[in-house]
């Protein structure tokens, strides 16, 4: 099954301890595009400018990307400039230009309208809105969103979010959101509002699962080498729907195996700037990490811990 995702694409100037990188590209639906397409075919919207080059273009040509949904618009490219110390677990934002992305308009090709997966990039809610009036029967709608849209549009959130079935967002954002400093009772809240569902993402902590009926907890990959975390989100949302598109299985087992996938799309993509590791993944790779996710989280009860335990 192809995928649907509407986000930014975008140039980013990024520097952490461990190096820096000028001008490289970056974006919610670059990031979440090359990742679920090693799962899935991509259909992606978003707007680029004039100085959007064939050379950037190879980056999509390369994966099963379809393109016929990226914009032209005069002007320059959406740019965003951050910086991290050694907590790599939050971004500091230096420059923000969002030039031709100021007034992006997500129209999508009729092609478009038939997919049954559709992810929300972090953009504005009533775009969001906008997007999945155009989307016929859609199978599983998912959406990410950050504190700027909580704090200004609050109410067109909701109405979003009352429309999709997975909400994947960081745990910062997920306070914000519920009002609530706990997780457990701000996912609650978020889920009275419509989602069937709420992945939480918590860095180098993992990640966390929310529905009505289960709770359920996966670790990060343990990783020596970490380079820059810029996009880690969007390529964990990617393996995430990437893997559920090409299974087309919504069982809450499933829904686990691919926050798994998520956790190691993620892992591979802070081992390097900009999409250098994400890019240049074999299948042999992905399994690989799997299997050692697999190892990571297995335990067995034992037969005496009943009796020795009491």
């Amino acid at each position: 099954m192809s995928i649907l995702v509407v986000g930014s694409v975008a140039f980013d100037s990024v520097k952490t301890p461990f190096g820096e990188a000028k001008e490289v590209l970056g974006g919610s639906a670059t990031y979440f595009s090359v990742a679920s397409s090693y799962f899935s075919p991509v259909n992606l919207v978003a707007v680029v400018g004039e100085d959007f080059t064939g050379e950037h273009l190879s980056v999509f040509k390369e994966r099963e990307i379809d393109i016929s949904g990226l914009q032209y618009s005069p002007g320059k490219t959406f740019r965003w400039r951050g910086e991290y110390g050694f907590d790599l677990n939050e971004a500091h934002t230096l420059d923000t230009c969002l030039n031709v992305f100021e007034n992006f308009n997500p129209q999508l090709p009729a092609k478009y309208s038939q997919c049954k997966y559709v992810f929300l990039g972090n953009i504005d809610p009533d775009l969001q809105s906008l997007v999945l009036d155009q989307v016929e029967s859609p199978k599983l709608v998912a959406c990410d969103t950050m504190n700027f849209w909580i704090a200004s549009k609050l109410e067109s959130l909701k109405k979003t979010l009352a429309r999709v079935n997975l909400l994947i967002i960081n745990e910062a954002e997920a306070r914000e959101l519920a009002g609530e400093p706990n997780l457990v009772k701000a996912a609650k809240k978020i889920l009275s509002w419509g989602p069937d569902s709420i992945i939480i993402k918590r860095g180098e902590y993992g990640a966390l699962l929310f529905s009505d009926s289960t709770v359920f907890s996966a670790p990060a990959y343990p990783l020596e080498s970490v380079y820059d975390p810029t996009g880690a989100g969007d390529s964990f949302a990617g393996g995430v729907m990437g893997y559920l598109a090409s299974t087309d299985d919504l069982s809450e087992a499933n829904v686990r195996r691919a926050i798994i996938h998520g956790s190691l799309m993620a892992s591979y993509n802070v081992e390097a700037f900009s999409l250098e590791r994400l890019r240049n993944l074999s299948a042999a790779d992905i399994d690989s990490r799997f299997q050692e996710f697999k190892a990571l989280t297995h335990f067995e009860v034992s037969p005496t811990c009943f009796t020795t335990c009491k």
